[in-house]
C-alpha cells in the first residue's frame, strides 16, 4: 500500500532536487549535517523535507535531540530514491557513450535479395570491429524500407532503385543488373540467337514480382515467352533455375553468390536492365559517433562490392 501510494502520486508530487535533498538527510541522519554537505542552508533544507512531507501526505523523517530517522514511509521513498540515481546515473552513461562513442542500436532495413549476399560478410566484420553498434534488421521491398527511413522507423536502409525524396540523402553503393540466367549445366554454349530466343519463348521464363515490368517489356519488343512461372521472391527463382527448370529473370549478385559460374546468361546479346543500390538515411538524422561509423561501414563495404563487379 506504501509503495503504491508512493508510486501514484510520483510525478506529480517530487522533482529531482528534493529528492536528492531528502537522500542526502537520510545517508547523514542529520538535517545540519546534510546541509553542509549538499551547501545550502539548514532552514532552506528544513523547508524543503516539509514540504515533500506535505505533498506526499505523510510523515518521512523521525525528529529528536540525537537528529532524524527515516520512518515506514521514509524507508520506502529511501529505496526509490536509490534506485532512481542509480538509473540517473546509468541515463547519463549511457547517452554519453552513445553521443561520443562508437555505442548504440540501429534499425537497417534492406531489400529482400540484398541482405542475402550484403549482410552476411558485413555484419561479421562490423560485430569484431565496432561490438559497440547494434543492428535490429529489417527486410522487406525496397519502396517500403524508403518509407519507413522516411518515418523514421529506420535509420539506414539499403535498396534497388530507389524513387528520390527531400527529406533523403541518397549514396550510391554499387551497380548491378538483371538478367536472363540459365543453368550452365542446362546452357548451349554455342546456341544461336535463334536457339536463345526460342529457348526463351518456349519457356518456362521464372520471375519474382519485381521484374514482371521487364518480362513485359521485352514482349512488347517482340521476345514473349508462352510460358510464365512467377514465384514470391528471387531466391525461389534461383533454386528452381539452377535445377534446370527454364529461364529466370535474376539480378546478376543475387544468381552468384553461393553459386558463383553456376548461372549464365541465355545469350550475350540479349538485353539486360541495370539496377542502382543505395543507401538511404534521413538528412537530419541525430549524428552520433556511432552513426557516422555505421554509415562510413555501410558505404565502404558497398563500395568493396561495386569493384569486384
Amino acid at each position: 500500500m506504501i509503495a503504491r501510494t508512493l508510486q501514484k502520486s510520483w510525478l506529480a508530487a517530487m522533482d529531482i532536487q528534493a529528492l536528492r535533498y531528502f537522500r542526502a538527510v537520510a545517508n547523514h541522519k542529520s538535517l545540519t549535517g546534510a546541509a553542509k554537505a549538499l551547501g545550502v542552508s539548514q532552514p532552506t533544507l528544513s523547508v524543503a523535507m516539509q514540504n515533500l512531507e506535505s505533498r506526499l501526505s505523510t510523515t518521512l523523517l523521525a525528529r529528536d535531540r540525537s537528529g532524524v530517522s527515516l520512518t515506514s514511509t521514509g524507508e520506502e521513498l529511501y529505496r526509490y530514491t536509490i534506485r532512481i540515481f542509480d538509473l540517473l546515473d546509468e541515463a547519463e552513461e549511457r547517452v554519453r557513450g552513445i553521443e561520443q562513442g562508437d555505442v548504440g542500436t540501429f534499425v537497417l532495413g534492406c531489400y529482400w535479395s540484398l541482405g542475402a549476399y550484403f549482410l552476411p560478410a558485413f555484419m561479421t566484420e562490423l560485430m569484431k570491429t565496432d561490438p559497440g553498434i547494434e543492428l535490429q534488421l529489417l527486410n522487406e521491398q525496397s519502396s517500403t524500407v524508403r518509407d519507413k527511413v522516411i518515418s523514421r522507423e529506420v535509420h539506414f536502409g539499403i535498396v534497388v532503385n530507389p524513387q528520390p525524396h527531400p527529406d533523403l540523402v541518397m549514396l550510391d553503393l554499387y551497380e548491378d543488373a538483371i538478367d536472363l540466367l540459365v543453368s550452365k549445366d542446362s546452357a548451349r554454349p554455342h546456341a544461336t540467337l535463334e536457339d536463345a530466343r526460342q529457348v526463351y519463348v518456349d519457356g518456362p521464363v521464372i520471375y519474382a514480382g519485381r521484374v514482371s515490368e521487364l518480362v513485359d517489356q521485352l514482349a512488347n519488343e517482340g521476345l514473349a515467352t508462352s510460358r510464365k512461372l512467377v514465384c514470391g521472391d528471387l531466391e525461389q527463382v534461383k533454386s528452381l533455375v539452377l535445377a534446370g527448370l527454364g529461364v529466370g529473370v535474376l539480378p546478376r549478385r543475387v544468381a552468384a553468390y553461393g553459386h558463383e559460374g553456376k548461372l549464365v546468361r541465355l545469350h550475350p546479346t540479349f538485353p539486360i536492365f541495370p539496377d542502382r543500390i543505395q543507401l538511404l538515411f534521413r538528412a537530419d538524422m541525430h549524428k552520433t559517433r556511432a552513426s557516422t561509423r555505421l554509415k562510413e561501414a555501410l558505404v565502404a563495404y558497398g563500395r568493396t562490392l561495386d569493384a569486384l563487379r
